[in-house]
């Protein structure tokens, strides 16, 4: 088991915004209607990324069989569901205790057995995972290099991570932040566009944490395809990393 430690990455106005949210965090045309549309494009990324790591064959329903896996800033489980479908054995944290009693009430109605905990990762005491996802999480932070720290340290030395965040860029500004907001799509102060990191900055400091990055994609959207993966990261990218061998 890893040991808790005292690093402390939660910001609590962030958390208290998020936490605000938990009520509608389900509800495919509320609050959170863009992590609903946000998701299965990240999940065929993660699924992706999960059998090339472990030489899955793409097929099989349970690639996640046999192993553990822990969804950092979880929000009401969004992820950790399909995860869960996917056969992991899933631990769920967030810093809003509302959005764990969201995620726990939901599991339920759902069939899912799935360990949420509500607080600050470092303090949880937790193992560590096969799989650690972290989706839209990095960029609420108070120290982003103290956050990744984290993130390793439950990561197995066979581990996966995974990870996706916002670009910092000219479009990110316009189109996630100020239309999106403006428009509702997103809920107004979700996002501080001066907090987003860009791939090179993130790929720094995951280089500096000890990993090495696997494949990187970007998030991108157009008016007939919605939300797609491509190789354009002007919005929004995700990535896969292991420890450095």
């Amino acid at each position: 088991m890893t040991n808790a430690s005292s690093a402390t990455t939660i910001n609590a106005a962030e958390a208290a915004h998020f936490g605000g949210l938990a009520a509608e965090w389900w509800d495919p045309k509320g609050s959170s209607a863009m992590l609903h549309k946000l998701n299965p494009v990240r999940l065929r990324f993660i699924r992706a990324a999960i059998d090339a790591h472990f030489g899955g064959d793409g097929k099989t329903r349970h690639p996640l069989a046999g192993k553990t896996a822990l969804d950092v800033g979880c929000g009401a489980g969004l992820l950790c569901e399909p995860l869960a479908r996917l056969g992991g054995e899933v631990t769920g944290v967030d810093a809003a205790p509302e959005n764990v009693e969201a995620a726990k009430a939901h599991a339920a109605l759902s069939g899912l057995i799935i360990n949420y905990r509500a607080g600050e990762i470092a303090a949880q005491g937790l193992g560590q995972f096969d799989v650690v996802t972290c989706m839209e999480v990095i960029e609420h932070v108070v120290d982003p290099t103290a956050f990744v720290a984290e993130l390793v340290r439950h990561v197995k030395p066979e581990g996966l991570l995974l990870l996706s965040t916002p670009n910092r860029t000219a479009a990110s500004r316009v189109f996630l932040v100020e239309a999106a907001e403006r428009l509702g799509q997103v809920p107004r102060g979700t996002h501080d566009w001066d907090k987003f990191l860009t791939p090179e900055e993130l790929t720094g400091l995951l280089q500096d944490a000890g990993l090495e990055v696997l494949e990187i994609k970007g998030i991108a959207f157009s008016p007939m395809s919605g939300l797609y993966l491509s190789d354009n990261m002007a919005l929004n990218y995700i990535l896969s990393a292991r420890l450095r061998r």
